[in-house]
């Protein structure tokens, strides 16, 4: 591809994921995870590196309705002949394991239900470098514009179409809503006293601490997708890292230039992107 400039070996590739899981109805019944989707892409350039998706089938396949409210969501029949966690765990593992993570609201759902997966098999979770979680990073540096930040109303905000909560396509518009939200956000600093949208909340791009062996921190939330902030659960976390100020479009379109902390500046910033 003629001005395509490949990813460089050993540089920090980010992998965008997300699952669709069923909905517990009841006290004490657990989310079981129906569909895995990911890409990998490159961070200086935000070519798609990899792709992989594939629906998965419960061990109790009563927990899954025979019929969906979406017009295209996961029926019990669509997973009767799904592979079951285990066969496709080695698979995820390599696609997560060592990568910087990219999602919505991953930190309080999607990592808890991966965690969740493996314990179930007996098998320890891949471990990320990092997590940048865009439904954090957009509320600090977009804003609650869009309204609530679910990845429904951001893709409408944009006319990017309705969101399919089918796992892969998902993750493509979320990487799509970034890349909006980003090129709002420059345009916005080109011209500020014309174009001007400042807003601030706290941020979730987290990073491995060296003081916490390498754990990062979810916080689980009590339904699906919702960004409730309650109870703490694996990977902790002891230090969180900031995006730089220098400038807001740098979520993305810069993100090698993003000083996530202390603790791995060189993911970005000292050669290895370079």
């Amino acid at each position: 591809m003629e001005g395509f400039i490949p990813c460089q070996e050993g540089s920090a590739e980010i992998v965008f994921f997300d699952i669709e899981t069923t909905v517990p109805n009841r006290t004490g019944q657990r989310f079981c995870v129906l569909e895995f989707g990911a890409i990998v892409v490159c961070p200086r350039n935000l070519v798609e590196l990899e792709s992989y998706s594939t629906l998965i089938k419960p061990k109790d396949l009563s927990v899954v309705a025979l019929r969906s409210g979406r017009s295209d969501g996961i029926t019990r029949d669509a997973v009767a002949n799904a592979p079951g966690f285990e066969e496709v765990a080695d698979k995820i593992f390599n696609l997560l394991n060592g990568r910087v993570w990219g999602g919505h609201n991953i930190q309080r759902f999607d990592c808890v239900r991966i965690k969740e997966a493996f314990a179930d098999i007996g098998r320890p979770p891949p471990v990320p470098v990092g997590i940048i979680d865009s439904l954090g990073v957009l509320t600090e540096k977009f804003g609650k514009r869009a309204g609530n930040m679910k990845m429904a109303s951001l893709a409408t905000y944009f006319g990017l179409g309705q969101q399919k909560h089918r796992s892969l396509d998902d993750v493509r518009m979320n990487l799509e809503v970034l890349k909006h939200c980003a090129t709002v956000l420059f345009l916005e600093s080109s011209l500020p006293s014309i174009l001007n949208g400042s807003w601030h909340s706290p941020s979730t791009i987290t990073t491995r601490s060296r003081s916490s062996a390498g754990k990062l921190t979810c916080k689980e939330e009590t339904s699906r997708k919702s960004p409730t902030y309650q109870r703490t659960v694996p990977y902790t976390r002891e230090s969180l890292g900031k995006c730089s100020d220098e400038s807001k479009f740098h979520i993305i379109a810069d993100l090698e230039e993003q000083r996530l902390n202390d603790d791995i500046p060189s993911i970005f910033n000292e050669g290895i992107l370079a």
